[in-house]
This record gives C-alpha cells, sequence and structure tokens, in this order.
C-alpha cells in the first residue's frame, strides 16, 4: 500500500516538474517587444522649396575682335569698367584706311567728273545729228561713253563705302551697355581682321540663370511659364544660409528638347540685377516654390526608410504591432520632411530603432 501512494507521488512531482519546463519554453518561443522611440504625426506651416543649382548667365555678350588689321593705337576703356552702348573701346592705326577713304572719294568725284563731261558730249551729239551734221558712229560711241562712265561712278561709291567701313571699323564701339572684361591686348599690339581676341563684353541688367530639371518635370515648368497668375515669389536665389537675394526671378525659356542621353532639359528664369551682384558664370542655388505651401503633415526625415526606390515608415497600431506604410515624400524643411501622401495626422510612427523592425513586430514605447 504504501508503494502504491509512492508512485503516485513521484508521477505527480515528474508531471508538474514536465508542465513547468513546457510553460518556459512557450514563454521563451515569443518575440520580445523591441524598445523604440515614436511620435505623433501632426500638421505645421511649411513653404516647400526645391533647390536647383544655376549658373548665371548674360542676357548679351559677345567677344570683341577686329574687322580690319593693324596696330592697336588706342585703348579707350579701363578693365572691369562699365560701358554704355555706342561708347569707344579700342582704336587701331586708321592712317591708311584713312587715306583709302579720302582717295576713294576722290576716285569718286573723278569719275562723277569724267560722267559730266560725256554727258555733254553726248548733248553736243545729239544736236548736230538732228541737223545731220555728225556721223551715226560718233553718236553711238558717246552714248557708250555714257554707260561706261555711269559703271565708273557706280564702282567708285563702291569703293567708298568699302573704304569708309574699313575706316569706321578701326574704331571699336559698345554694340550695347554693360561691363567690359580685362583686355586680352595692349597699346601697340599687332592684331588681325577677325582672329585677335581684343575683350568681351557682358550686359549686366536683367541676367538670366540656366537650370536642369529631369523630364518628368517638364509639365509642372510648362504650367508656370503659361500661368499669368504665377506668384512673383515662385523663383528666388540663395547665396548662403541667411543671405537671399533681394529679387524675383520669371520663368522666359524652356529648351526646345530634352537632352537624349540625359533625360533632362534646360530652363532660363530672368533676374533684375541693377546693383550688379550677379556676375556671369556664377553658380547659385535656385528656390523655385512647390506645391508644399501651408499646414502639411510633416515627420522627421530619420523616421523614412527606402527600398528599391520606395519610402516607408513603421506605423505603431493600438496593439503596439508596427506595420510598413509607404508614403509620397515632398519638401525638406530642415530635419523634417513633408509626406504628401500615405499617412495622416495623428498617427504614430517609430522614429528611433528602425533597424531592428520588420513587419508585424510588437515594439516598447521608450519615453
Amino acid at each position: 500500500m504504501k508503494k502504491f501512494w509512492y508512485i503516485i507521488f513521484v508521477a505527480g512531482i515528474a508531471g508538474l516538474i514536465s508542465s513547468c519546463g513546457s510553460e518556459a519554453t512557450t514563454q521563451s518561443q515569443q518575440p520580445q517587444a523591441v524598445s523604440v522611440r515614436a511620435i505623433e504625426v501632426n500638421r505645421k506651416h511649411v513653404t516647400g522649396l526645391d533647390i536647383y543649382p544655376g549658373t548665371v548667365v548674360p542676357l548679351n555678350e559677345i567677344e570683341i575682335r577686329p574687322q580690319v588689321s593693324g596696330y592697336i593705337t588706342k585703348i579707350f576703356v579701363e578693365d572691369g569698367q562699365q560701358v554704355s552702348k555706342g561708347q569707344k573701346l579700342y582704336e587701331i592705326d586708321r592712317s591708311k584706311y584713312q587715306a583709302a577713304y579720302e582717295q576713294a572719294k576722290a576716285n569718286l568725284k573723278s569719275a562723277k567728273a569724267n560722267l559730266e563731261r560725256v554727258k555733254k558730249d553726248l548733248e553736243r551729239y545729239e544736236a548736230l545729228d538732228k541737223k545731220e551734221a555728225i556721223a551715226k558712229q560718233q553718236l553711238d560711241y558717246a552714248k557708250a561713253d555714257i554707260l561706261t562712265a555711269e559703271s565708273q561712278v557706280a564702282s567708285a561709291e563702291a569703293q567708298v563705302r568699302s573704304a569708309e567701313t574699313d575706316y569706321n571699323y578701326s574704331l571699336l564701339t559698345a554694340p550695347f551697355s554693360g561691363t567690359i572684361g580685362i583686355s586680352k591686348v595692349r597699346l601697340g599690339a599687332q592684331v588681325s581682321q577677325g582672329q585677335s581676341l581684343l575683350n568681351t563684353l557682358s550686359s549686366d541688367d536683367p541676367v538670366l540663370v540656366d537650370f536642369v530639371v529631369n523630364e518628368k518635370d517638364i509639365r509642372r515648368f510648362s504650367k508656370m511659364i503659361k500661368n499669368e497668375d504665377l506668384a512673383d515669389s515662385t523663383f528666388s536665389i540663395r547665396f548662403g544660409q541667411n543671405d537671399l537675394y533681394g529679387y524675383h526671378g520669371e520663368l522666359t525659356t524652356i529648351d526646345r528638347a530634352v537632352g537624349r542621353q540625359s533625360g533632362t532639359i534646360n530652363l532660363r528664369v530672368e533676374f533684375p540685377n541693377p546693383n550688379r551682384d550677379l556676375i556671369a558664370g556664377m553658380t547659385v542655388n535656385l528656390q523655385v516654390l512647390n506645391q508644399d505651401i501651408g499646414e502639411q503633415v510633416t515627420i522627421p526625415f530619420k523616421a523614412v526608410t527606402e527600398q528599391m526606390g520606395e519610402y516607408f515608415v513603421y506605423v505603431i497600431d493600438k496593439e503596439n504591432t508596427v506595420h510598413q506604410q509607404n508614403v509620397e515624400l515632398g519638401s525638406k524643411v530642415g530635419a523634417d520632411i513633408v509626406v504628401r501622401g500615405g499617412l495622416g495626422a495623428g498617427q504614430n510612427i517609430v522614429v528611433e530603432g528602425i533597424q531592428k523592425l520588420r513587419e508585424g513586430a510588437k515594439v516598447r514605447i521608450d519615453a
């Protein structure tokens, strides 16, 4: 009898131990909650800006090259000087061009005098011909002399125009107002027609800023260029963190075609430049207002993960389980970013501890 009770007691102890071990195993197999930090999504007022690198380009720019050859006898401007349209810039030795011009005018005067002489001869011959006092051949010769003299006058006039052009070309003037660059020649330098570079002249006000956008953004900018009610502040320039250019620009040009290899297109914005703050060739940050204006859903950018070109955040539900949610991103605003779609105000998302998460994971939110 004692043996029977002993067996029952041992079996009970064994069952109890087995039960405890099974419960402990089950608890150890359950995943532990991941410790994370979270925030509640909210809205705030933002001004969305897209930033594009741009290059300042003058509205007008020319290389000043001589149209005649010779020696530089005068330089009327200093390097970097602002000049007005028609202002003298350089003079090439004018003596031989002036002499050729004077010679051409003298030849023209002589040709006109000869024309007047043969005209009077023809008048006399015609009067004699009416009286039949001259041979017909002599009259024909006089008429031919008129044609020859007229062609000589026309040729002399052309020579005068050519000589005058060369003479005028020996004095180079500014074709428009702007800033002259650093001279490439000095007094006495020999220059050749159409070859020697003397200087470069650029217009100052207004100026253009060229920038490049992806072809997917073409429709956006096409609408801008057609929209007469576009905000004046749509295009602006930022030099530095707290250095904003004082004038706004206007979109004026979209290039004719998208680059076949680059998939981009060139655009051009015109800016006033009364103080000459924008210099040709300067690289600037062009700011363009986008749709993220006013109260927008914003989250810390560090809460976003990227997978295969798509963006996700981890949303926490009421059971403290996380779900990967696809989002459409907008403008960056400091350390935050605008969410244009996929997320609403009031939802809770993970901002720290993301690297330890997976879909459906349990989380423990730290303070």
